[in-house]
Order: C-alpha cells, then structure tokens, then sequence
C-alpha cells in the first residue's frame, strides 16, 4: 500500500515538475500567466479525480481506492494555493486593495476565489484529529468538495472569453461524476424501501 501511495505522490508532482523546467528553460512566453494557467487547471484536474474515487469504487468494488482519496484532494488544493499565490504575488504584486477589488468586481474571480476558501477548510480539516474532533460534522463539512468543483468550473468558463472547449469537457466530466451520485443514492434508496 506503501508502495502505490509513494507512486501516487511522485505522479501528483509531475505537472509541478513539468511547470518549473518549461518557466526555467524559458519556453513559456509569458511565464506568469502560465504558472496562473497551469495551477489552476490541475487544482481543477485534482478535485475532478478525488470525486472520482468513489465512483470507482462503487463500479470496480475495490475499497481500498478510497485510501488515496486525501491525497488526491491536498494535491488538489496544493495546486489551487500556487494558483492563488501566483496571482497575488506575481501578478498583483501583494497589492491587498486590487486583490479585493477583483474579487467584488470581477464574477469569475469571486467565484475562483470561493471555490479556493471551500477547498481551504477541507484541506484544514483532511486530518485523523479534525475527524475525530467533528465527528458527523465532518462528512457535512467535505459535501463543500461539490460547490468547490462547481465553482471552479465556472470560474475557468467565466475565464475563457472565445473558445469554451476546455471548460466545457471540464463541466461535463463534472456533471457526470455528480449525476453518478444523484443516480447511485435513488438505487439505494429504492433497494431499502423494497426490503
């Protein structure tokens, strides 16, 4: 189990990895919108492949899928912090004033910068005490991983301004995974009222 985990984190890092040689080997044009670019589209690439875990699981019945859950989401959320990082310290140049007014004036960036708070207290509360310590509570609070994704999404389709086809496969790949759970729950539901 060891093994696979350790495997899981070195592919997690690749796209980092990847990031930083094409920035230091100066292939990107524009090396600040292309950390802002790549970022986010891995956070969003992350918090699609940690809700698809559990579709997996319930399809394949291989359980142990759900022990690399977590890490798939903190990756996620390692990514979405680069992301918000790179635009206040890169581009905003820690200009707290224009931070605050892009997230009120401009649409995808409130909805970007929501969907990165959502994403912070679950990644604050991944932890064996914080689920301890929240007990119900806890799976309450990780239902914030549906808005999180479904902002997400829409901040990068609020983004693109000409050609919606990236953002699109991404909100499809999301309908599915959140229609699959729509589906599987009206199952169960109608297994228990048959018993």
């Amino acid at each position: 189990m060891r093994k696979y985990k350790l495997a899981l984190f070195a592919i997690c890092l690749l796209p980092l990895l990847r990031l930083v040689w094409i920035v230091v080997s100066g292939a990107a044009v524009n090396p600040i919108e292309f950390i802002q670019r790549s970022t986010g589209t891995w956070a969003l690439v992350g918090l699609l492949l940690t809700l698809t875990v559990t579709p997996l699981r319930q399809i394949s019945g291989w359980n142990t899928l759900i022990r690399y859950r977590r890490m798939l989401g903190l990756f996620s959320f390692f990514y979405a912090s680069l992301h918000f990082i790179n635009w206040i310290g890169l581009d905003l140049f820690f200009d707290w004033a224009s931070m605050l007014k892009d997230i009120v004036r401009r649409p995808f960036v409130t909805v970007g910068f929501v969907s990165f708070l959502f994403c912070l207290a679950l990644a604050l509360t991944s932890t064996n005490a914080a689920m301890r310590r929240l007990k119900r509570n806890w799976g309450r609070l990780h239902r914030l991983i549906y808005p999180a994704a479904i902002l997400a999404v829409l901040h990068y389709w609020w983004l693109v301004k000409i050609d919606i086809t990236q953002p699109a496969i991404y909100a499809a790949l999301l309908a599915v995974l959140l229609l699959w759970r729509v589906f599987f729950r009206l199952r169960e539901y109608r297994v228990r009222k048959s018993h």
